[in-house]
């Protein structure tokens, strides 16, 4: 019975736990590079990559520490039952990376040092080459963010229309409204900065309140 609860041949050794730490810090950091050279999130990806390095260390230390005892492992999950997350995920891919920095700690925790490199590398190849075998384009996509006050008599057909004016392609990614505002996403491609410089010319002579942000597939670039 008191094999149940701990098993110490299923222990982590210190070079075991410092080898499986370094090995995660190196793959959380490298996933982090991956993400924001070829994610394709709406969000800053740059902020979110800090995390995958802490996030895989992480995992490693905790299954390394629970592997060999059944009662730390319920004790583990009883533990991560308080925890509250109130930053939400926006995207699915987002959620996918969060999950493979996951991966890396498991894998690292639990000994797997080969496997667990062989299916990250796996794994990075194959975002690289859904990436690369895309067609590319000529033109910049913009993810175009307007927020106006309630108040403010403009719909997202006039907004289409001031992007279209300014020789944009632009399609509705998102629309958030409150009593008090509406913030409309658009993925838009402009032909050069100075028919974005006029769409957003055009927002302020619509109204002086409207705020305008732009952020770039690869980072924020306005």
């Amino acid at each position: 019975m008191a094999n149940l609860f701990w098993n110490p041949a299923a222990g982590t050794s210190l070079l075991q736990l410092a080898v499986g730490l370094a090995l995660a810090a190196v793959l959380g950091f490298v996933l982090g590079l991956v993400y924001v050279r070829f994610g394709e999130a709406m969000a800053n990806r740059r902020l979110l990559a800090r995390n995958f390095l802490l996030l895989a260390v992480t995992t490693t230390l905790i299954i390394s520490v629970v592997k060999s005892s059944l009662a730390l492992s319920l004790g583990l999950v009883g533990a991560l039952s308080i925890v509250r997350f109130r930053a939400a995920i926006k995207e699915p891919e987002e959620l996918a990376y969060l999950f493979l920095a996951i991966s890396i700690g498991l894998g690292m925790g639990a000994g797997q040092f080969l496997v667990t490199l062989v299916a990250f590398v796996i794994i990075v190849g194959l975002i690289i080459i859904r990436r690369l075998v895309r067609p590319s384009h000529d033109q910049p996509h913009l993810y175009v963010t307007v927020n106006l006050p309630a108040a403010q008599k403009l719909d997202l057909n006039q907004i289409l229309s001031g992007l279209n004016r300014a020789g944009a392609m632009a399609k509705l990614k998102r629309v958030d409204e409150t009593a008090e505002s509406m913030e409309a996403m658009f993925e838009a491609s402009f032909p050069n900065v100075g028919k974005l410089e006029e769409f957003r010319q055009w927002l302020r002579s619509q109204s002086s309140d409207a705020k305008l942000s732009v952020l770039e597939s690869r980072g924020l670039v306005a």
